[in-house]
């Protein structure tokens, strides 16, 4: 299932894997979005096997916290909300998204 994961990360720039009752979820989508992102969001609550993902990105993600939202930049794992708003905060994040082709400006 891990290889079906990395596959749907691959297919854009940004991905992001989320639940539809996730507030987190959103806001990291959000995020995204506000930056002009157009990143693709897999929602594991809509798809017959998002059970099974949702335990590879627990596992993809060291076993702890949270399996969503899982942030896949230039097709690397990069975290979930924590660590995407940390990027943010920190300034660091537009230039990940510029250097994976997510973003122009």
């Amino acid at each position: 299932m891990a290889d079906r994961v990395m596959n749907l990360a691959s297919e854009r720039a940004v991905v992001v894997f989320t639940l539809s009752s996730c507030c987190m979820c959103h806001t990291v989508t959000k995020l995204m979005q506000d930056l002009s992102v157009n990143a693709l969001v897999h929602e594991l609550d809509s798809d017959p096997r998002g059970k099974e993902m949702e335990r590879a990105l627990l596992k993809m993600l060291g076993g702890r916290g949270p399996a969503v939202p899982a942030v896949f930049i230039g097709g690397k794992l990069v975290g979930g909300t924590n660590r995407v708003m940390s990027l943010h905060l920190g300034g660091e994040l537009v230039p990940m998204l510029k250097s994976a082709g997510a973003l122009w400006l």
